[in-house]
């Protein structure tokens, strides 16, 4: 039998702690500052919507096993070095799947369980088996999954009342995707020229890509100023989101004009991943101490 540490290895624990993140903050948002909601659900929906997004990770560890063999950013992952077996692995996934979706039914609501039930099918059959392989738009096609946990962490509180705020929030993950991972991919860009998965840089060449990162970062620096200027939150928000959006802003344009430095797209990745968390604890944040003109 694996161990706990392999199991755990499957589950992208890292992208878990960054979905989970934007639930939480998607919950406390729900309600009207000064109160908080009740400890007890968002304990609940917590652990069911990280159960369920490590289920995701796991089946998307099995569908991409052969991949992952051949790329050096994933050869080192639980299956590719056999630590892992295929079956092991889907008895895994299933089993934090069905715990995480019954959590969500017996201890949330019904909203956040089929939400949730539809976003892990997103991003685990219709991403990774199909999207990945057949568009370079994948990640922004299958991006809407994993855009979804702001709206559970919401629902999971207060259902669908005021839920359109709720949106507002999928919507800066939802653009904050594709120039997040499509740095990545101009940093991999042989490995995935190597097996033959269509990602933007592969299809349309680096150039292309580079454009598509500053169109998409310019549109995110306005897409974050949509929370306050609909009144949704107050100016500790709207001077973070400007500030992260200007260096985030800075990254995409240097990859722009330095095309043959690759070491700004991997810096780039890595900001954008510190861009999203500190975005929303300053949502978070300014929920509490709200500032208004």
């Amino acid at each position: 039998m694996p161990s706990l540490s392999v199991l755990l290895g499957l589950c992208k624990l890292k992208v878990v702690a960054l979905i989970l993140l934007t639930a939480v903050v998607g919950m406390f948002l729900a309600v009207p500052a000064p109160y908080l909601p009740d400890a007890m659900l968002v304990m609940t929906a917590s652990v069911g919507i990280s159960m369920a997004s490590a289920s995701a990770a796991v089946f998307n560890h099995i569908v991409d096993e052969q991949i992952d063999i051949q790329m050096a950013r994933t050869d080192k992952r639980p299956l590719p070095q056999g630590k892992v077996s295929r079956n092991q692995a889907l008895v895994w996934g299933v089993f934090l799947g069905v715990i995480g979706l019954g959590i969500l039914q017996l201890f949330v609501n019904t909203i956040t369980m089929v939400l949730t039930f539809l976003s892990l099918i997103g991003y685990a059959v219709v991403y990774t088996m199909y999207l990945k392989r057949a568009t370079p738009q994948n990640i922004v096609i299958g991006g809407a999954a994993g855009a979804v946990p702001p709206i559970l962490g919401w629902t999971a509180i207060s259902g669908t009342q005021g839920i359109e705020y709720a949106f507002l929030l999928f919507l800066i993950v939802f653009i904050w995707t594709p120039p997040h991972f499509w740095a990545l991919a101009i940093f991999r860009v042989e490995e995935y020229k190597k097996v033959d998965v269509p990602m933007l840089p592969v299809t349309h060449g680096l150039a292309y890509t580079r454009l598509q990162i500053l169109l998409y970062t310019i549109l995110l620096f306005l897409v974050t100023l949509l929370p306050y200027l609909v009144g949704m939150s107050g100016l500790i928000y709207l001077v973070s989101a400007i500030i992260l959006g200007l260096i985030f802003l800075g990254y995409a344009i240097k990859i722009y004009t330095h095309p043959e430095d690759n070491r700004i797209a991997w810096q780039t990745f890595m900001f954008s991943v510190n861009y999203l968390m500190l975005l929303f604890m300053a949502l978070l944040v300014d929920h509490y101490f709200l500032i208004t003109l």
